[in-house]
């Protein structure tokens, strides 16, 4: 299993702007079903909010394979191979 990492807030600042818009986005869609909207823009949006949360989920992860790949001093640390494939597994 993979050390906890802690990666500065700072280099999650698009991920976080990227999840706020997300968010703008699945309270819209929920409007639009609330509001009887046609069923292939609702599925449009839906498509569209996943692929989003999808880069936003890739982006977390190559930010974290960046610093669990190194110590606090920056030398080179083991990483396990099967939990980031894993990770990035979970994300497909």
């Amino acid at each position: 299993m993979m050390e906890d990492v802690d990666i500065p807030a700072g280099e999650l600042a698009d991920v976080v702007k990227r999840l706020k818009r997300i968010e703008g986005q699945l309270g819209g869609i929920v409007e639009m079903i609330e509001d009887g909207r046609d069923c292939s823009a609702v599925v449009t949006q839906l498509a569209a909010a996943s692929k989003a949360l999808s880069k936003a989920g890739s982006a977390v992860v190559s930010t974290g394979m960046r610093h669990c790949s190194t110590d606090e001093d920056g030398e080179a640390r083991a990483v396990d191979l099967r939990e980031l494939e894993r990770l990035f597994l979970s994300l497909a």
